[in-house]
């Protein structure tokens, strides 16, 4: 039996076969069905160590569980390499080890408490505080968040407007936990197949009812009619030779010819993607630049038209401002400048309206801020463009509008962060807008998985989203998070469709990640109980020896 005598490269072979479900879940392409059963060759190792205590050193359960979030995060996320080999190799190695310090914590708690009703508690809360953790933190790469996994099949969590994407990292690790007990009293000999007809019943209620529940939700859902009529372009510059390069002018150029012909006297909006225009604006005078003046010539043709664009932007700082960490200074002064990945809002109104991009790329856009560590700058990964620590904006803009709904723009990477998007929500955003560049990685998974990612944000805020992106998939994603008018990669494009705003608040805008609060006061108890009962057992042996 499987408890009795295992040989150790049998217990690595079920550790990756952890890591291959996981890999066999993920969108675009995967099935996340197998999201419910991957954790448990991993659980049945946990469960073998802690039975076998004296064959194995005391981070066992780190080392054997290594390689499963190794291979998921190696075989999910490969495709970073074709923009930084430096940054995917750390990516991949990093967040492998982050999961298997979780899975040691879970190991140790469970192992201390002498309950398996406990420890097992502990990894629920134990993960779900780690991915809360991903979402918040500088080193953010919540892309691989459990939750995540059911993008390509959002039929399937409609009811994430109640919990947000960890809600489904709850159901994932409550139906391996689950699957995992009853697996392990078979092969353990303790039950029959046949006596465990009532437990595998609940499991499979446990995986059915959300997911019969959500389709009633999604046949039910009906959008209420606010029409708002949106062009989104996609120009289709090569993010390697020939957006940072090209002039502003042709890049404009571009850009209306492909969005004029859609554009009348009734259209609200024009999305433009991130970082469409590289004309090194700074935000002390704005409107003395090309870009902007262009715009301006053409909504005086179209008065009603609000255009988001996306670019580089700077802002000097005069002498006694208050100096964020980011700033950089100028080379030939002693004035200092901060760089920023803006969306900026043009319209008939005579302010021009920006947002900072605030979820920042790791590596990237942002990288260490303690103090005296200004020096890793230099080592920020280059991808064109402005390099190192960008600024940030403390609030989540909503413009306004001419003549239309009040509507927010995220900037790429940010449409991960559930939390974060329902913010604009919450702010007062009625529509919302993902502009990126999705071209960095080529045409691999990638960018197949961070447009799968919109879809869960409709859903979480009902919202109605247009998303424009230099290349990758343009399209626009309903309330339901059905997708719709998906553009072709590597083509340029443009697509219009009628939206329908929405200021009803849903459940998860209007409390935010309450899931991972809950979760990170528990592991703080079960943390601090599990330690103390540590150093209590720990007081005993020094009491017996003597």
């Amino acid at each position: 039996m499987f408890y009795h005598d295992v040989k150790k490269r049998w217990l690595i072979l079920l550790t990756i076969l952890t890591g291959i479900l996981l890999a066999l879940s993920w969108p675009a392409r995967g099935f996340p069905g197998f999201l419910f059963i991957a954790l448990i060759p991993l659980l049945l190792v946990e469960d073998y160590i802690s039975r076998n205590p004296e064959k194995f050193y005391r981070f066992s359960a780190l080392f054997y569980s290594y390689p499963a979030f190794f291979t998921w995060n190696l075989l999910t996320t490969w495709w970073v390499v074709n923009s930084t080999t430096v940054g995917a190799l750390l990516a991949v190695v990093i967040n492998s080890l982050l999961m298997s310090l979780v899975f040691q914590a879970f190991h140790f708690s469970k192992k201390q408490l002498k309950s398996a009703t406990s420890g097992y508690a502990a990894l629920v809360v134990f993960w779900i505080s780690f991915e809360y953790l991903h979402l918040t933190w500088n080193l953010n790469w919540p892309w691989l968040n459990l939750g995540n996994g059911f993008a390509s099949f959002h039929h399937w969590v409609q009811w994430y407007e109640y919990t947000g994407t960890l809600g489904g990292t709850l159901w994932v690790l409550i139906a391996n936990i689950a699957g995992f007990l009853i697996l392990s009293r078979i092969l353990s000999g303790q039950r029959r197949l046949s006596g465990q007809i009532v437990p595998i019943s609940l499991f499979c209620l446990w995986i059915l009812v959300p997911i019969g529940i959500s389709y009633f939700i999604y046949n039910h859902y009906k959008e209420e009619s606010r029409p708002v009529k949106v062009v989104v372009v996609q120009p289709n510059f090569d993010p390697y030779s020939e957006q940072y390069t090209v002039p502003p002018e042709q890049v404009l150029g571009r850009i209306m010819s492909l969005g004029k012909p859609l554009i009348d006297s009734t259209t609200n909006f024009l999305v433009t993607p991130e970082s469409a225009i590289q004309e090194d604006m700074w935000e002390n005078d704005l409107s003395t630049f090309y870009t902007i003046g262009a715009l301006r010539d053409y909504i005086r043709e179209y008065p009603s038209l609000n255009i988001i664009v996306g670019g580089s932007t700077f802002r000097y700082y005069l002498p006694g401002e208050k100096l964020p960490y980011t700033v950089r200074k100028f080379r030939d002064s002693d004035q200092y400048y901060d760089a920023y990945n803006a969306a900026i809002m043009v319209n008939a109104r005579d302010t021009l309206q920006l947002y900072h991009k605030s979820k920042l790329t790791p590596g990237v856009e942002t990288l260490p801020s303690f103090k005296g560590f200004k020096w890793i700058e230099k080592f920020a990964i280059d991808l064109g463009g402005t390099v190192g620590s960008l600024g940030t904006d403390s609030v989540r803009r909503v413009y306004n509008t001419v003549n239309t709904v009040k509507a927010s723009a995220v900037i790429c990477y940010e449409s991960v962060f559930g939390g974060f998007f329902a913010e604009f929500v919450r702010n007062g955003a009625e529509l919302m807008f993902i502009i990126t560049n999705d071209g960095w990685w080529g045409n691999t998974g990638g960018y197949r998985q961070h447009f799968s990612f919109a879809s869960l944000r409709a859903i979480e805020t009902r919202r109605s989203i247009a998303r424009s992106a230099n290349t990758g998939i343009s399209a626009f994603i309903d309330q339901r998070g059905d997708d719709h008018q998906m553009t072709a990669y590597w083509k340029p494009a443009a697509i219009k469709a009628t939206l329908n705003a929405n200021s009803r608040i849903t459940f998860y805008v209007a409390h935010g990640d309450y899931i991972a609060r809950i979760s990170v006061a528990l592991m703080v108890i079960i943390l601090l109980t599990s330690i103390g009962m540590w150093m209590a057992g720990r007081k005993r042996q020094r009491k017996r020896r003597k």
